[in-house]
């Protein structure tokens, strides 16, 4: 099962970040906590080159907690990196700190060329239904709020204030044209990056299913069926209701059932990135 799916609005999204760059310190890169590889745009190495940035696991309420820890360890050898939740607001305490000290040095050279402190700039960037939005929230209070006449308002993106001295633009979601490996289309398919309607959600949430068999077997168990042996798309659609005329099952309804509850952490704590050995 393979799963592409890169819009137009995508490309241009692109090319709008690439022009918004120079006028900004650091990139905030969301990724989510439970797919801490897949979630990230390969895209940007490239794009963003040297420019400064900070890495947050988000999600992290739904994701497995003792393979984050792994993950942060592992991550923060190349970026500063921090677990986070904008639903809930955890970590996010951690983020304009952090933002601070990445831009310490900076604004040391240019003190010394008599240059007065500026805000901070930041972009935040990450896939579709990341949390990008949730995240502002958190750190705006909900109150978000144009910031002047800067690069990006006349754009259709906006600049907020998220603290007396941090200003943040917003980017749309963006993906990358192709998915070199087809497990990562589908893990983002799985946790939502990826519309519904571009692919096959029985055949997806079989593999899920699968999946999960052999490396979370624990996230099934509410699925379970005393005279069943073995979790289906078909056995789960029957514990659940999800039948039609002459009893069959509905595996349509059984599988949108099944990707709504993974997607709200209803199946538990499940991470389906793995530390490469």
């Amino acid at each position: 099962m393979s799963i592409q799916w890169f819009p137009g609005h995508m490309a241009k999204a692109r090319r709008l970040l690439i022009e918004q760059l120079e006028w900004v310190d650091v990139v905030l890169e969301l990724a989510d906590a439970r797919i801490p590889v897949s979630s990230r745009n390969p895209m940007l190495n490239k794009l963003l080159g040297n420019k400064p940035r900070l890495l947050l696991l988000n999600k992290m309420d739904l994701a497995d907690p003792i393979w984050t820890a792994k993950w942060l360890t592992y991550l923060k050898t190349s970026s500063p990196v921090y677990a986070v939740s904008a639903t809930t607001g955890l970590g996010v305490k951690q983020i304009v700190p952090e933002l601070e000290r990445m831009v310490m040095a900076k604004q040391a050279r240019q003190a010394t060329k008599g240059i007065r402190p500026q805000a901070i700039k930041v972009m935040i960037v990450g896939i579709p239904n990341i949390g990008k939005s949730s995240l502002i929230n958190q750190l705006t209070g909900g109150a978000q709020a144009k910031v002047g006449n800067k690069p990006g308002v006349t754009r259709g993106n906006q600049w907020v204030r998220i603290h007396e001295r941090v200003e943040l633009l917003d980017t749309p979601g963006m993906l990358w044209p192709k998915f070199e490996v087809p497990e990562v289309g589908r893990k983002l398919a799985a946790l939502g990056a990826i519309k519904d309607d571009v692919f096959d959600i029985e055949e997806l949430s079989g593999w899920i299913i699968d999946w999960l068999k052999l490396y979370s077997p624990k996230a099934l168990l509410r699925y379970q069926v005393q005279d069943v042996v073995e979790v289906t798309l078909e056995s789960l659609g029957r514990k659940r209701g999800c039948l039609i005329h002459g009893g069959r099952v509905d595996t349509l309804k059984a599988a949108q059932i099944f990707l709504r509850e993974l997607r709200m952490g209803q199946l538990g704590p499940v991470t389906m990135d793995y530390i490469p050995e």
